[in-house]
C-alpha cells in the first residue's frame, strides 16, 4: 500500500493528495507531524529516498535557521532534529514498496506512478 507523509497546512501536499484521490490505488495518510516518525522509520524513508538525513531537512525553517544552520550535525543528529521538531521533515513524501519521492511536483508524481 502507498504511505503518503502529509501535512494538512502545506498546499503542496493537499496537491498530492488529490492526484492521488484521482488514481484507484489504495493509500494511507501519515500526518507525520502528529504520528512523529521513530528515528527506524525515518531511516528507512531515507534509504527508499536514497538521500542523506540533510536533504529530507527543510532547511528554511525557523527551528532549522535557528537552533542547528551552520553546525556540523551527524546524519544521526539530524535524524533526532527532525524527531524532535518534524515541521523540519520535508513533505509530502509518498513511499510505494522500496522506493520513495518527495511529492513536490506533479510532474514527479506522475513520473514516479508512470514508472511501475
Amino acid at each position: 500500500m502507498i504511505e503518503v507523509y502529509h501535512n494538512p497546512r502545506c498546499g503542496k501536499s493537499r496537491n498530492c493528495l488529490a492526484f492521488l484521490e484521482n488514481t484507484n490505488q489504495e493509500y494511507k495518510v501519515i500526518k507525520y507531524l502528529e504520528e512523529v516518525p521513530s528515528a527506524q522509520e525515518l531511516r528507512a524513508v531515507l534509504e527508499k529516498l536514497n538521500i542523506k538525513p540533510i536533504e529530507l531537512v527543510r532547511q528554511k525553517e525557523k527551528i532549522w535557521t535557528e537552533q542547528f544552520k551552520g553546525q556540523n550535525l551527524t546524519d544521526e543528529a539530524v535524524i533526532e532534529a527532525m524527531i524532535q521538531n518534524p515541521i523540519l521533515i520535508e513533505r509530502p513524501i509518498i513511499i510505494k514498496g522500496n522506493k520513495a519521492i518527495i511529492a513536490r511536483e506533479m510532474d514527479k508524481i506522475e513520473a514516479f506512478f508512470e514508472a511501475e
